[in-house]
């Protein structure tokens, strides 16, 4: 992509959600909404947010149930046609791939492995005790086998995965411009490093929507990639 960023629009609010989203246009790549979001608004505050903007959607739902059920909820997105949808890479090879053939043809579905809110020793809490690398390489191969486009993983895995996949699309959260508050993120880049890595996609919230302008801060980062 021309420009990777999709800025991550976390806010409950349809006015604050479309007028950051309009703030921010000329300057990213994508518009990023979440569970928050559509929990509180559905299909029709996606269309209200997105509505005049000339930039893809990314669905950030993370899917997560039995295959017939996540194809079912897939399919109930279609008339929003978002780009990228993700899913959870836990939920298995038979529901992943169901997601993906429920999804429309634009569509890119990606799944998520290891969140960036987590590190060794949460997974190691979850019983996985050979860390965030393995366990974002195990599951990307599941991801992979199952025909999903790619994988949403942190800055600091997309490197082995894209060796082991290179055709695989990374979407990146974690993010963060230096100097910025890392917040609840524990395994984080630059942007610029996180693309170098091989970030198809860099997932940029609070480092922009925080910002005492949003537009200048997204421009900023724009500007440093």
């Amino acid at each position: 992509m021309a420009n990777p960023i999709f800025v991550a629009i976390d806010v409950p609010d349809v006015a604050a959600a479309r007028s950051l989203a309009q703030a921010v246009a000329p300057h990213v790549g994508g518009i990023k909404l979440g569970l928050e979001f559509f929990c509180a608004h559905g299909p029709a505050g996606i269309a209200a947010v997105m509505e005049g903007l000339s930039l893809p959607l990314f669905l950030d739902l993370k899917l997560h149930d039995i295959p017939n059920t996540v194809a079912g909820a897939v399919r109930s997105l279609a008339g929003i046609a978002p780009s990228i949808l993700t899913v959870h890479a836990a939920g298995g090879n038979a529901m992943l791939a169901a997601a993906k053939a429920a999804a429309l043809p634009g569509t890119r579905v990606v799944a998520v492995t290891v969140l960036t809110s987590l590190d060794d020793a949460d997974l190691a809490v979850a019983g996985v005790s050979d860390g965030t690398a393995a366990q974002v390489a195990r599951l990307a191969s599941v991801v992979q086998g199952a025909g999903l486009d790619g994988i949403v993983c942190s800055p600091h895995e997309v490197t082995a995965v894209k060796a082991a996949w290179p055709d695989a699309f990374a979407v990146v959260p974690g993010v963060r411009p230096a100097g910025s508050a890392v917040g609840d993120q524990k395994r984080v880049m630059t942007p610029a490093d996180a693309r170098a890595a091989g970030a198809d996609v860099l997932v940029i919230g609070r480092p922009i929507t925080g910002a005492a302008d949003p537009a200048a801060a997204a421009a900023s980062i724009a500007a440093s990639l």
